[in-house]
This record gives structure tokens, C-alpha cells and sequence, in this order.
């Protein structure tokens, strides 16, 4: 059994064999690198991911999470393949669109010929309006010239080119239906133009099917998983400008806001966060519920750019959202309820924060250090998305292998061409999914990094302020922020790493556990006894609680590692022993503070989610070059960037209160119920709300 902590945290020996009391024997004691194992294990991580993001960067290109490709194996809308303004995907043949969505048939979709086009092609009231491949060979027309023509130069064809071109064989094709642009592909409608279908015919055209599976064919391709995937990402990386703003500047400056209200409106800020985050919860519904279609008609659609009103074309985008705004009505719900729950332990809330203002008015620094990690995380922020839309889009352009009968007339050879006339497709490779897997694992390990790095930081700040009994000076070092910074820079980032890395392993299993089920849900072989289910929904249970058990210990780690100098798993035991000696003493006041805390995040991230939702709702992001198919990872992205930035703020009052409350403890326990080095405002305080008796009292009378 350990003896009493008063060594560690109470007293330590200076060199002279004499014990130093106060500030600076407690922080400055003679400390030494901890952990340095998972600091090199750390950096080599670091390694790892630039040579990962190099890959992406070599082999990815954004352009392919929006745009399709066309026969030659080109991205739409590429200017290093001379198709910069060309951005929509269109099928030349309509019968090798019908053939592909015919069940036995095995002609697939990306083997049928398409090329890149400025707009869908419709057909004419009076005429027969062709559209003609790429200009190339005897064709003597440049690229400008074959878009100003409306992709036609039927009038320019030999005989033998229009005798293949009435074959279905190109180089000119028919068009006999309209198209509008959904996703940056032009689907067709199965209403074929009468008047157009005359033509063809009197011309001696083969016979073009007109059932409505050419329009299911396109359809089931816009909208298979893996599109909707690429769209989901391409929507976060066209809506950079809404990150920029909702997701950086506009928290940074709602959470200082809220740490300025705190350090002068103690009394009020909980009543006013609780009200405002039920406000805010109930208007991100309500837009959810409009982008869903159930308020007003302000619905997602799929179809970019001017719509015709009997033309409806459905999109999975539109199903997710309506998913999220029934899961966020039931989040709503029992957060409102939660809330009201909680009001008659708002008071007590109140005497704990007020203790934290008293620290951010002593240490004033502490109000604007939260910057430094902030400019860190955004500057890698923005390597992160960059290197993740190439990673997401590293996949190799390969022909298809096919045997289908796909006769195209060439004009370069001047002749029908059978061979290799399959279309092409992006292949991903297994590696391509590790590597994503490892970019992602290394975002979050580095996020939960720096932020408890930050918190590390504070920590040692309040602790400088707590255990030299209030006193600026001479205990207090000279700027306690700064020095709280050297020594971890100096001393702790191994156990800084370490504690992350635990974190995130964690959170990676909960994540891989979760994907496992919902695959297997999705198959239908989920487990449907009784004890497969219970022994499924305790394991998720279990595995929350520990991810909860980690954070908790994390933290007050945190605390006695900015204390003590020690190891992460020592300063983990320190913390949880005395955590365990004082479980009733401090945990009715530490839950309901960070109740409080934790309301104040969400406001701030729900008021960036909140602006995301009304920047996305500009012309800019719904109808022209840079629409978006669906608001929801757009403002997913900025919900959660806004809680990171709000958390690296909160943290001031978090650690204040939690290192606060634990060295109040140890100081009790280490002087017989008599807190010798607790500031005046904190005995005040508990003294006014009856605390001081409970937070002092021995475990023995509990």
C-alpha cells in the first residue's frame, strides 16, 4: 500500500535535505523526461502521415469525387485534359443505357460511351438535334467551335460516318430524350421526344428503346454508395469558405465571449446557457426539418441548376437527411428534458464556477493561451481535409475488362473499331482503404493531442496559483502559463502521447465494432436471439462506460502530470486513488459543473452548425458551379470543429475547477480537514453553499 501523497504533491526535499512548501516547491521540484518511448513512437507517427499524405497528394485528384469520366478514361471538368468548362457527363448511345439496366444483361453502365459536355442536351420541337463525339481526325473543328455548335457537326460527316451514326455507332448520336443535370451527369427522362423519334425513323435509324429502364440505368449508378460517398466528401471540400468561417473564426470568437460573460457574469451564464442551448437545439431541428422537405419546400434536391417542376428526380442525400432529422428530434427531446431536469442544481454550478472566474481573473492569461493550440490545430486542419480529399480520391484510372458488343466509329483510324472499346473506371486498391483508415486514426490521435496538451498547460497554471496560496507573487513563477508550457514541452509530451494514444485506441475499436454491426445489419445476419442481442448491446454499453472511465482519468492524469512531473500511468494512479478517497466529497459539485461545461460546448457548436446551415442556403452552394448535393457533413464538419475550438477554451474553466477541486482535497487530507493553502474565495464559497463541511469531512464519517 502507497504511503500518503503528501511527498508527492505536499512537500518536496530541496537539495539542501530542507522542505520546500508553496508554488515553487510543488511545481519546480526536480523533474526529468517522462514516457519518451511514446513521444519517439509519437513522432515517428508523424512521419508515417506526411509520407501517407504524400501518396494522396501524388496519386489523388479532388476533381474525381465530383465528376465522372468519359470513354478516353478523362475527368469531366479537367483542364489538363482540355475539358475545363466541360463538366457534365453525358451517354451518347441511348440503347446502351437501356441495355446496362436490363437484369440479364451483362453490358454495364461504365462501358456504355460518354463524354463531357457544357450542358445536358435537349431534344428539339421541329428537328433532330444530334450531339457528336469529341472533334478529332477529318473533323476539322477545335474545341471551342464543337461547343459553340452545340456538340454538332452532323452536317459535316462523310456518308459512311452517317450511315454509322443511323447504326447507333457514332461518330453523331441522336438526341431522342432529354437529360438534366443531376449530380453533374446528365440522367435521361423516359419520355422520348415525338417529333425527334419521327426523324430518326425517316432517316432509316435503328430502333432505340424507350422503356423507363434508361432512365433507372443512370439513375442507380448516381446514387449507388460509393458515388454518394465521393459527393458527401466533394461537398465538404466546395464548402471550405462555411469550415473557415463557422467551423474556425466564428467559435474562437463565441467561446472567448463565453470566458469573458464567465469571468464577469458568473451568476448568470449558467441560466443563460441552458436557455440558449435549448434555443439553439430546437433551430437546428427545425432545419433539418426544412432540408428535409417537412417544413415548407426549401427541400434537397438532386438536380442542379434551373429545375422543371414535372421532372422528379429522388437522391439518397435526401433519405440520409430525413434519418438525422428524426435522430436529432429524439436528441432534442431528452436534451430539453435533461436540461429542465438539472435547473434546481444550477446554483451549485454557479459556487463552483466562481471559483474559476476568481483563477482567470488572477491569471489572466489564461483567457487568451487557448490561441496557441487553436493556430496549431488549424494550420493542421487544413494539411489534414487537403491530404484527405487526395486520399479519398488516390484511386488508379484502369480500362474495364469487358466483352460487350460496343462498336464505335473511330476518327482517327477512319473505320468501326471493336477493340478495346470499354469504358474506364477508378480502382481502389486495399492499401489505398489503410491508408484512409490511418489518416483518419492519426487526425483524431493528433486533435486529442493538443488538446491535452492545452489542458496540461492550464493545469499547471491553476496549480501554480492554488498551491501558493493565491498569491501572484513571489510564488507564483513570473507568466505561470508560459512556464507551465516549458516544462511540458520540456519534461511531459511522452505522457501527453501516451494518454492521447489510449484515447484514440480506444475510440478506433468503438468505431471498427460499430461498422462490423451496421454491416451486419445491412446483410441481415445480425444476431437474432435474445442473448445475441442482449450480449451485443452490453458489449457497446461496456465499451462506452470505458471510453468514459479513459477520459475522466485522462484528465485528472492530466492534472497531476502538470503537478508532479510524473509518468502517465503514476499521475493516473495519483489521480484515481484520490479520486476514489473523495468520490463523495467532489463528484455531486464536479458533475453538475461540467454539465454546465459541457451545455456551453454544444451551444457553441451548434451555433456553428447553426451559420453553416444559412451560409449553405446562399444562391452560391445551391445552384450554381459550387452547389452541394446535402448540407449535412458540411455542417457535421463545422458542429464538430466548432466543439474542438470550444473545448480548447472550456478547458480554462474544466481544469480550473477540477485542478482546484483536487488540490483542495489533497489539501484537506494532507492537513487534517484544514485546507492550509486553498484560496480565501473557495473556502468563501463552499461556506456559502454548505460545502465545506461535506468536501472536508473524513471518509471515515461518510
Amino acid at each position: 500500500m502507497r504511503g500518503p501523497l503528501g511527498a508527492v504533491i505536499g512537500r518536496y526535499p530541496s537539495s539542501d535535505g530542507s522542505a520546500q512548501m508553496g508554488g515553487n516547491g510543488i511545481i519546480r521540484h526536480n523533474r526529468k523526461c517522462r514516457d519518451v518511448v511514446f513521444l519517439v513512437i509519437f513522432s515517428a507517427f508523424w512521419v508515417a502521415m506526411i509520407v501517407n499524405s504524400s501518396f494522396g497528394f501524388n496519386k489523388g485528384n479532388p476533381l474525381r469525387l465530383t465528376y465522372g469520366l468519359d470513354y478516353k478514361g478523362n475527368v469531366c471538368g479537367d483542364k489538363h485534359a482540355g475539358l475545363r468548362q466541360l463538366e457534365l457527363r453525358y451517354w451518347l448511345n441511348p440503347n446502351q443505357v437501356y441495355q446496362s439496366g436490363l437484369k440479364d444483361s451483362g453490358f454495364k453502365l461504365a462501358n456504355a460511351r460518354s463524354i463531357c459536355l457544357l450542358d445536358c442536351p435537349m431534344p428539339s420541337d421541329d428537328a433532330l438535334n444530334w450531339v457528336c463525339d469529341y472533334p478529332e481526325g477529318d473533323i476539322r473543328l477545335s474545341m471551342d467551335d464543337w461547343i459553340d455548335r452545340n456538340f454538332d457537326y452532323f452536317e459535316f460527316l462523310t456518308p459512311e460516318m452517317r450511315n454509322t451514326s443511323l447504326q447507333l455507332q457514332g461518330p453523331c448520336y441522336p438526341v431522342i430524350f432529354p437529360s438534366i443535370n443531376v449530380y453533374w451527369s446528365c440522367q435521361f427522362i423516359a419520355r422520348s421526344s415525338n417529333m425527334s423519334l419521327r426523324h430518326w425513323q425517316q432517316m432509316g435509324g435503328v430502333h432505340i428503346n424507350e422503356d423507363i429502364v434508361i432512365d433507372k440505368s443512370i439513375h442507380r449508378t448516381i446514387n449507388s454508395p460509393s458515388s454518394v460517398l465521393k459527393r458527401y466528401m466533394a461537398d465538404i471540400g466546395k464548402s471550405w469558405p462555411v469550415l473557415i468561417v463557422c467551423g474556425g473564426l466564428l467559435p474562437l470568437f463565441l467561446s472567448v465571449i463565453w470566458l469573458l460573460l464567465i469571468r464577469h457574469f458568473v451568476a448568470a451564464m449558467p441560466w443563460i446557457t441552458v436557455a440558449l442551448f435549448n434555443i439553439l437545439i430546437i433551430s437546428v431541428t427545425m432545419f433539418y426539418y426544412i432540408k428535409a422537405g417537412w417544413i415548407g419546400n426549401d427541400a434537397i434536391t438532386p438536380i442542379i441548376g434551373e429545375q422543371d417542376p414535372y421532372f422528379h428526380v429522388s437522391a439518397r442525400e435526401l433519405h440520409h437527411i430525413r434519418g438525422v432529422a428524426v435522430l436529432m428530434t429524439f436528441i432534442m427531446v431528452v436534451a430539453v428534458l435533461t436540461s429542465i431536469a438539472i435547473i434546481r442544481r444550477i446554483l451549485m454550478a454557479t459556487s463552483v464556477l466562481k471559483v474559476a472566474a476568481k483563477v482567470i481573473g488572477e491569471v489572466q492569461a489564461l483567457i487568451i493561451f487557448p490561441i496557441i493550440p487553436y493556430a496549431i490545430l488549424a494550420i493542421f486542419y487544413m494539411f489534414w481535409f487537403s491530404a484527405a480529399f487526395h486520399l479519398f480520391s488516390s484511386g488508379e484510372i484502369l480500362q474495364n475488362n469487358c466483352s460487350d458488343n460496343c462498336c464505335t466509329y473511330d476518327l482517327v483510324s477512319k473505320r468501326v473499331n471493336c477493340d478495346r472499346c470499354c469504358g474506364y473506371s477508378i480502382h481502389y486498391t486495399p492499401h489505398i482503404g489503410v491508408a484512409i483508415l490511418f489518416h483518419l486514426f492519426g487526425g483524431y490521435w493528433a486533435t486529442q493531442f493538443f488538446i491535452a496538451c492545452s489542458s496540461t498547460v492550464i493545469a499547471g497554471s491553476v496549480a501554480s496559483y492554488y498551491w501558493a496560496r493565491s498569491e501572484t507573487s513571489p510564488e507564483i513563477p513570473f507568466l505561470p502559463v508560459f512556464s507551465s508550457m516549458k516544462r511540458l514541452i520540456r519534461y511531459n509530451l511522452g505522457s501527453i502521447a501516451l494518454g492521447s494514444l489510449i484515447l484514440s485506441f480506444v475510440e478506433s475499436i468503438r468505431f471498427m465494432l460499430e461498422s462490423v454491426r451496421r454491416k451486419l445489419k445491412v446483410a441481415g445476419t445480425a444476431p437474432d436471439n435474445w442473448f445475441g442481442r442482449m450480449a451485443f448491446h452490453i458489449s457497446r454499453f461496456c465499451l462506452r462506460c470505458v471510453d468514459w472511465t479513459i477520459r475522466s482519468v485522462n484528465r485528472n492524469a492530466y492534472i497531476m502530470i502538470a503537478i508532479t512531473g510524473k509518468s502517465f500511468c503514476k499521475a493516473s494512479a495519483i489521480a484515481t486513488e484520490l479520486i476514489i478517497n473523495n468520490i463523495l466529497r467532489i463528484g455531486r459539485v464536479n458533475v453538475i459543473g461540467d454539465v454546465i461545461l459541457f451545455l456551453g460546448k454544444l451551444c457553441v457548436s451548434l451555433s456553428s452548425a447553426l451559420f453553416a446551415f444559412l451560409m449553405l442556403d446562399t444562391h452560391k452552394y445551391r445552384a450554381s458551379h459550387n452547389k452541394i448535393s446535402s448540407p449535412l457533413f458540411p455542417v457535421l464538419v463545422c458542429w464538430c470543429l466548432g466543439y474542438v475550438v470550444a473545448t480548447l477554451f472550456f478547458a480554462v474553466v474544466e481544469m480550473s475547477i477540477d485542478t482546484i477541486i483536487l488540490s483542495f482535497c489533497q489539501d484537506s487530507e494532507e492537513h487534517q480537514g484544514t485546507a492550509q493553502y486553498a484560496p480565501p474565495l473557495l473556502i468563501e464559497t463552499l461556506n456559502d453553499q454548505n460545502e465545506m463541511q461535506r468536501l472536508t469531512q473524513g471518509p471515515q464519517s461518510i
